[in-house]
């Protein structure tokens, strides 16, 4: 809402609302002036105490964007007219914005410190710090250090920014925005903030990135000049110095190659005092950065400038400068320094283009190395000129070959020179490890072979696992030619053939390595043969020179046509050329004399139009100097109107062109103020008229004085009358109250016994129904305290009977699981004894028929033949019953033939149940072969019971697996031929003779096989049949 009709009356309002403690209302009000378009017209004496007043609101009220809006405004009205209220104004803004957070920072008893747990002033209140202050402690301290510094320090951060804002790219007030971003970053410094800090970096590259890519606009910075040059030189040194006071060495970096950018842009060199902080704080970069090379180059660069620059630098000065080069320099590691990544990376162009980099930034066309430092300074003579005490350590470590006293010596003199001077100590330790390196390659150079306790005993300062972990990286990349020999405890120098890198000598040398040797062997051995067959045979040197210039006569006259006719070739293609070349430029003067005649014509056209482009103007021109002077008349009498209708008075003392250039709401503006200035002298003049009414007034109240005190006293005496016959009057009617109140008492007490009886029953009756009600309570709360503990009872005798049954079901399972594997055991005992004596059996078997089988071999073949027939039956479980007329039962037969003849007939039966592998096999080939697999039977049976164990993962053990026992072949007297085969059983895994439960012989004999019947499961083992294809035949007669 807009409270005034010009800026005189916005102040008045302003202040209004201020005294009423309403400034936010004043703020707006200040915001719209400064706003209005048709107040653009700029009065110092108005305008500045408006924005002063508009900006110290903004810092009250903590509105940063509001004071940015204003100085916005401001800057647009003064630009043009009065630049330095515009610079007094911001001055005084920032001013008091610093005053009144150095005011809080007392009055929370804080400063910086409090303020590091802050990241981002732009975010006070992460979700993560709101999660934190819910449950963490809080004192008054840290509640004031939040409530009452914090605002102000992040008011201040959006001070300075805004304040940038506003100042970049105008080269009027350039001088003003260096100056507050220099203030920007001390505030960084004074708070610790690092945040902002890089914040206000990137703000200041972009401004300055504006300024190079907007140079064209009215008003901008340029670059070229040498004193806006300086001042971004001067904002840059103090924001490179800020980073290294606050560890950010990220933005120092960039701020360095900020400050190289911008001397390339200028024309001319910096100051050299400028130059010098450069190359100092380059250094000081470098060196916490770990990159001894760069910053040995800035340190020279920086003694080179002050010796070349400064001439009242004092001896003690130039010294120090001296040895802080030479010691630098010295310090550079060996072999080229390289970071962790660049370790195991292949980051070697990268590599290049950051050195190059950074050597640009010291004004060097290469990058730089060892070697080249080590001879610039001694091109500069600097080891002559360092401290008395530094002067030998050049001479040790770069020329002086003695390996057995280096280290040591080196030792000795670090050791002075850090009681001496603590500036060099931060490079003793780096030259230390170049000391042990140069030792090794000297000692490279002199030994094949060295004990490692020799080596640590020539470095007085290194233990042997620091030794090592030193020279293994040179050792890997081939920058020392070195290999350990732990078993032996030392060290082995490069005298192999793989050391083929190319390697460029530094240092003190003696003699070549052996890998060089080796690298220009076969070089040597072609020159040494030249020279040999030189003088062995100096002919033969000048027979080869004779045949290659016969040889070149012959080549030419085989070419000298061809080559006469290319030259002709060549002449003529020249010549064309030539003439084509003079052509074309023929054709380039005819264009350019075209394009000239093309460009006078355009420029007669140009002129001609100009000249009509400027009768035109001139035209209306004219027409507007017209125009101006009617509306002149026009607005002359506009102005006769107005003093007709307000007079000539308030228009005294203006002249005709004043009038003029007047607007009409001014001359308006102007009539209205004399016109209230008419009515303050008219009230002026009312007040004379009241004064001397009040003159008047008050000789009228002295004469009636008198009079009202007379007048008074007679109303007093009526007065006193009046409340005496009142008060006569009260009395009496108290006194009749009273005793109308005694009879009431009197009435009133004959019912006090029944009221009293009557409040008695009925509380009597209230009392009994309450005990009721109390009694009723506490049956049921028994009642329910009752069934609460016989359910609890209950559950608790459920949870008991539970426990007791599952303990009862895991006893009987252990039980269980006992006597199985009790069986199992006894099972097992008994099937090894049975196989034992079955094995005894076979043995003794064989034996026999071994025998049958030699006495038959010495009859004669007829009778051996037949005999061998019926042997063989006998030997294949007996022979065949029925074949000899015996329809017996097999198990039957068994049993009597093992009666009979004892461990003989046994033999036999035990004999059919052997599987063959081959029908022609003699009877005792395949017995041989079932012995071998009956011993690989058991050990499947072993492995299948252990297996069977050791899956019983519970409390019960595995069910056994039950086993095909093998069933021989019958012929049954009614029923249909049947053959018996294993079925999944022992003989089809290759198992031999097995045991029964209930131990008898492990091989079963025919007749019991057969009267069992087929597909019959009995004591666990599962016999199954088929029905056989024909009748049936000894296996020795298939």
């Amino acid at each position: 809402m807009v409270y005034f009709q010009n800026p005189e009356n916005a102040l008045k309002r302003a202040k209004e609302f201020i005294e009423v403690n309403k400034k936010n209302d004043a703020l707006d009000t200040l915001h719209e002036v400064l706003r209005m378009r048709r107040h653009r017209q700029y009065q110092h004496d108005l305008h500045e105490p408006i924005i002063t007043l508009y900006l110290s609101l903004c810092v009250e009220l903590k509105k940063g964007h509001a004071a940015k809006e204003g100085l916005y405004q401001y800057k647009i009205l003064t630009q043009n007219t009065d630049i330095n209220s515009l610079e007094k104004v911001i001055r005084r803004f920032v001013q008091t914005a610093e005053n009144r957070a150095e005011e809080a920072s007392k009055e929370a008893k804080s400063s910086k410190g409090d303020m590091a747990d802050v990241e981002d002033l732009d975010m006070l209140y992460t979700p993560e710090s709101l999660m934190l202050s819910t449950v963490s402690g809080e004192d008054d301290q840290d509640r004031a250090d939040r409530t009452v510094l914090t605002p102000w320090v992040k008011f201040l951060w959006e001070v300075y920014r805004h304040v940038l804002d506003i100042l970049k790219n105008n080269n009027k007030v350039e001088k003003l925005y260096q100056d507050m971003a220099q203030l920007a970053f001390t505030f960084c410094i004074k708070y610790e903030r690092k945040t902002e800090f890089r914040k206000l970096s990137d703000s200041v590259r972009n401004h300055l990135n504006l300024i190079i890519k907007h140079s064209h606009q009215a008003n901008s910075i340029n670059l070229n000049d040498p004193v806006s040059l300086q001042l971004h030189l001067d904002t840059r040194l103090y924001q490179l110095d800020c980073a290294i006071k606050i560890s950010l060495w990220q933005e120092a970096i960039k701020t360095i190659n900020d400050i190289h950018s911008l001397m390339q842009l200028s024309k001319k060199k910096p100051k050299p005092q400028a130059l010098a902080n450069y190359y100092k704080k380059q250094a000081l970069v470098f060196s916490k950065a770990n990159n001894r090379l760069f910053e040995a180059c800035a340190l020279m660069k920086h003694y080179q400038l002050v010796f070349d620059q400064k001439k009242t630098a004092t001896v003690e000065e130039k010294q120090m400068l001296a040895s802080g080069v030479l010691m630098a320099t010295l310090a550079i590691p060996l072999p080229a320094s390289m970071s962790e990544n660049e370790k195991y990376l292949d980051l070697q162009n990268s590599t290049k283009d950051k050195n190059m980099t950074l050597a640009s930034y010291l004004d060097l066309q290469h990058a730089p190395t060892r070697e080249t430092l080590i001879a610039d300074i001694v091109k500069q003579g600097i080891p002559g000129k360092v401290y008395p005490e530094l002067q030998p350590l050049f001479k040790i470590l770069e020329v002086d070959f003695q390996p057995l006293k280096l280290c040591s010596l080196v030792d000795t003199m670090l050791k002075e020179v850090e009681k001496t001077y603590p500036d060099l100590t931060s490079y003793a330790e780096d030259v230390r490890e170049v000391a042990v390196l140069r030792l090794m390659r000297q000692l490279a150079q002199v030994y094949d072979k060295i004990s490692i306790s020799k080596v640590v005993s020539l470095i007085p300062y290194i233990e042997p696992l620091e030794l090592e972990l030193l020279i293994i990286e040179p050792a890997k990349t081939l920058d020392l030619q070195l290999r350990i020999d732990h078993s032996t405890q030392t060290f082995i120098f490069g005298s192999t053939i793989q050391y083929q890198r190319e390697e460029t000598t530094s240092g003190p040398t003696v003699q070549q390595m052996p890998s060089e040797m080796f690298r220009n062997q076969l070089v040597l051995l072609y020159n040494a043969l030249n020279k040999s067959v030189d003088l062995i045979s100096p002919a033969m040197k000048v027979q080869a020179k004779e045949g290659l210039r016969h040889e070149s006569i012959s080549a030419y006259m085989k070419s000298a046509k061809r080559d006469q006719q290319n030259m002709i070739k060549r002449k003529e293609m020249i010549e064309n050329r030539k003439e084509y070349y003079e052509n074309l430029n023929t054709e380039k003067e005819r264009a350019e004399l075209q394009e000239r005649e093309k460009t006078r014509r355009e420029a007669e056209k140009a002129e001609t139009k100009r000249r009509d482009e400027e009768e035109k103007r001139r035209t209306e021109e004219r027409s507007a100097r017209e125009e101006k002077h009617k509306d002149k008349l026009l607005k002359m009498e506009k102005v006769k109107k107005l003093m007709e209708q307000l007079g000539e008075k308030p228009f005294e003392g203006l002249t005709e062109d004043e009038l003029l250039e007047m607007e009409e709401e001014e001359l308006l503006a102007r009539g209205i103020e004399y016109m209230s200035k008419e009515k303050d002298d008219l009230k002026h003049k009312m007040k004379q008229v009241e004064k001397r009414l009040d003159y008047y007034t008050r000789a009228q109240r002295l004469v009636e004085i008198p009079l009202l005190k007379e007048e008074w006293e007679k109303s007093q005496e009526d007065d006193k009358i009046w409340w005496e016959e009142k008060e006569a009057a009260r009395i009496e009617m108290a006194i009749k109250k009273r005793e109308y109140d005694i009879s009431t008492r009197k009435r009133l007490l004959r019912m006090k016994d029944d009221k009293d009886a009557f409040v008695a029953s009925i509380l009597s009756q209230k009392e009994m129904q309450h005990q009721e009600e109390v009694n009723r309570f506490e049956k049921e709360l028994m009642r329910v305290r009752e069934e609460r503990k016989e359910a609890k009872k209950q559950e608790i005798l459920k949870q008991l009977t539970e426990k007791r049954r599952k303990e009862q079901l895991a006893k009987e399972a252990e039980e269980k699981r006992k006597e199985k594997e009790e069986e199992i055991r006894r099972f097992k005992e008994e099937k090894m004894r049975s196989d034992a004596e079955a094995r005894e059996a076979q043995l003794k078997q064989d034996a026999r028929l071994r025998a049958v089988e030699e006495r038959r071999a010495q009859q004669d073949k007829p009778e051996r033949g037949n005999r061998g027939d019926r042997d063989g039956d006998r030997a294949w479980g007996g022979g065949d019953r029925w074949d000899r007329g015996g329809d017996r039962d097999r198990d039957r037969g068994g049993d009597r033939d093992r009666d009979r003849d004892g461990d003989r007939d046994r033999d036999r039966d035990e004999g059919p149940w052997r599987r063959s592998g081959s029908r022609n096999e003699s009877p005792m080939r395949r017995d041989d072969r079932g012995d071998r697999r009956d011993d690989r039977g058991r050990r499947d049976e072993f492995r299948r019971d252990d297996m069977g164990r050791g899956g019983d993962r519970g409390d019960e053990p595995a069910p056994q697996r039950k086993r095909l026992q093998l069933q021989p072949r019958t012929k049954p007297a009614d029923a249909p031929q049947r053959r018996s085969e294993p079925v999944g059983g022992a003989h089809r895994d290759g198992m031999g003779p097995r045991s029964t439960p209930d131990g008898r012989d492990g091989q079963r004999s025919t007749a019991s096989a057969r009267a069992r019947g087929d597909g019959e499961e009995q004591d666990g083992f599962i016999t199954v049949t088929k029905q056989s294809k024909g009748a049936y035949r000894p296996p020795h007669r298939r």
